[in-house]
């Protein structure tokens, strides 16, 4: 691309790119075409084992620039490493059962919410480890939440087949999101935060105004429980993932069926798309994860090598390089576009459930139920 005549393309439907801005603008498009003609042809080595908690782990997750790691865990606490050194930095505790659910309010990354088995969700701060609120609501266990890009709410979902928004700095509750007739187990914001979907045990989702929160949209046509659901960049599309083996495209603003794309012979466990939005990975319990092309629906790569069941799938954010986490006591590095094997992670003596890259895409983790592993390039 020509980023002189990019810019200039930019400057014309955006009126707050002034003439004086343009220079800054063609900048920063060299930089990130500099940025995706980088060669990645690192391997990734293990740097750090970590034996987190007593009891086994249930998540693990980073902040946007992954200075920062949290794990959840059958011991009722959350704790807070420094991915650097490997040092724990805190514990988060006052949750009365498991907590099963993590998440910083990344791009800020200055919070963490906890979602339990003891109904509530908790909010703290990151740096001090201080609880700010507890949120009660749920009349059962909270088993997924998210915070908003614009970091004012957090959704939980919860085995009450309900799923509840929660003002952050208020601490109060905004709206119950009601409609599901079986557990919400997903849940997801677009970017600009006015829609959230969630998945339900009831085959379905749904598609909801975060102001008002009204269901817009019910998501019908998965002949199994839904495993996953997430919307693209541009909150054009939602993709989901279910036990009836497919997986399914669908108009994000209508909620009509755009595909189904099937090739599995088992559960799909986990789907995302890249940050890009044009490609999309399955896992499965069959043993392989595939990509898929969101334009044309086609797949792309089969990744096939795990020996037991993936559970889940990520994408680097340049969008090149798949994550696979698996039963089989290993996670994978695949070539987004041919899916070719780049790399074994090894090491593990159980099967790994949690995987994920930092923003940077040069950092991973990977945990299973006793222990954190990371590989650095």
């Amino acid at each position: 691309t020509d980023a002189v005549a990019l810019a200039e393309e930019i400057q014309k439907g955006e009126p707050l790119i002034t003439a004086s801005c343009k220079e800054h603008v063609i900048h920063l498009v060299q930089r990130l075409q500099e940025k995706l003609g980088e060669k990645e042809d690192r391997q990734f080595c293990l740097f750090k084992v970590l034996r987190a908690h007593i009891l086994p782990l249930t998540n693990v997750a980073f902040n946007k620039s992954g200075s920062r790691f949290i794990t959840g865990s059958y011991d009722r606490t959350c704790k807070v490493w420094d991915t650097a050194s490997g040092e724990e930095l805190r514990t988060l505790e006052g949750h009365g059962n498991v907590v099963y659910a993590i998440a910083f309010n990344n791009p800020y990354s200055d919070k963490i919410a906890t979602g339990s088995f003891d109904k509530t969700c908790r909010l703290w701060s990151t740096e001090t480890g201080k609880c700010y609120h507890t949120f009660r609501g749920h009349s059962a266990e909270i088993v997924c939440l998210s915070f908003n890009l614009q970091s004012t709410l957090v959704a939980t979902g919860s085995m009450d087949t309900t799923a509840k928004l929660w003002d952050i700095e208020k601490g109060e509750e905004i709206v119950t999101l009601s409609g599901h007739s079986a557990e919400i187990i997903a849940l997801s914001f677009n970017t600009t935060g006015d829609r959230i979907i969630t998945g339900s045990f009831d085959h379905t989702v749904a598609v909801w105004d975060v102001g008002t929160g009204r269901m817009l949209h019910t998501l019908i046509g998965h002949r199994g429980e839904i495993s996953s659901a997430q919307f693209n960049w541009d909150c054009s599309l939602i993709v989901t993932g279910s036990m009836d083996k497919t997986c399914m495209l669908w108009n994000a603003m209508t909620g009509t069926h755009i595909a189904t794309l099937s090739g599995h012979s088992d559960e799909i466990l986990d789907v995302c798309f890249d940050y890009a939005g044009q490609r999309i990975a399955t896992a499965s319990a069959d043993g392989s994860a595939r990509v898929y092309n969101a334009e044309t629906k086609k797949c792309i790569a089969k990744l096939e090598g795990h020996g037991g069941e993936i559970s889940k799938v990520c994408f680097n954010p340049k969008g090149n390089r798949i994550l696979t986490a698996s039963s089989d006591k290993t996670a994978r590095l695949w070539d987004a576009a041919t899916g070719h094997c780049l790399q074994v992670l090894e090491g593990h003596t159980d099967e790994i459930f949690s995987c994920a890259f930092n923003y940077k895409g040069d950092i991973i983790i990977t945990g299973n139920k006793d222990i954190t592993f990371f590989f650095f390039f």
